[in-house]
């Protein structure tokens, strides 16, 4: 009986953790997706303090790299038989973040331990990384299509207009461009709300 009494309760904090790192229910609205989870208002406005950036972009840029999925990593090429075939980049986590990325990353930071698939981790690397646009490629921190096409093809590919000729992806600059504009709005609306709930500052 005491064991029962044991399992119940770890098997609820097991679901729990679980369901933390499951993608928010409704990813059209800022509002219901920090209302939803907690902590991710937290570091979007952990990110906005360190570098400037936008809480309605970082989201924007998670959401179109991973759907929000934790461990997401670009889907895997050819395969022969039981064989898997190699994924085309080292893309891992909420922000798709590379390991080279990653690693000028916790070089800027002094701290190795950071995650990809961590939220608050992913959220300030988004912040990083565009900062760092605008300070090497004099990109305006509110001009989220270039920001996004230097995030996707890298700051050197930038400067070598590599996105020119990708209709495909000035189309996806572009609708990031348009749901951080939107998300922006959104938080507009409802930070006051977030603030007085007691989610900031942690």
């Amino acid at each position: 009986m005491s064991l029962v009494r044991f399992l119940v309760p770890a098997v609820g904090v097991a679901l729990a953790g679980c369901a933390s790192i499951d993608p928010p229910a409704q990813t059209a609205d800022a509002c219901a997706i920090f209302s939803e989870k907690e902590s991710w208002w937290r570091a979007v406005k952990r990110a906005e303090d360190r570098w400037d950036v936008s809480p309605g972009y970082v989201l924007a840029v998670i959401r179109q790299e991973s759907a929000f999925t934790h461990d997401a990593r670009p889907p895997r090429r050819g395969g022969f038989l039981f064989f898997p075939g190699k994924r085309p980049s080292s893309a891992f986590g909420y922000a798709q973040a590379q390991d080279p990325a990653w690693q000028d990353y916790q070089k800027a930071v002094g701290d190795s331990g950071v995650d990809r698939d961590e939220f608050r981790d992913a959220a300030d690397f988004v912040g990083w990384y565009t900062h760092e646009s605008a300070r090497q490629l004099g990109l305006s921190m509110s001009d989220y299509r270039a920001q996004y096409l230097a995030y996707h093809e890298g700051r050197g590919g930038y400067a070598k207009r590599s996105y020119s000729g990708k209709s495909w992806l000035l189309d996806v600059a572009s609708k990031v461009d348009a749901t951080a504009r939107t998300y922006d709005a959104q938080i507009d609306r409802c930070d006051g709300r977030l603030n007085r709930m007691g989610l900031w500052p942690f």
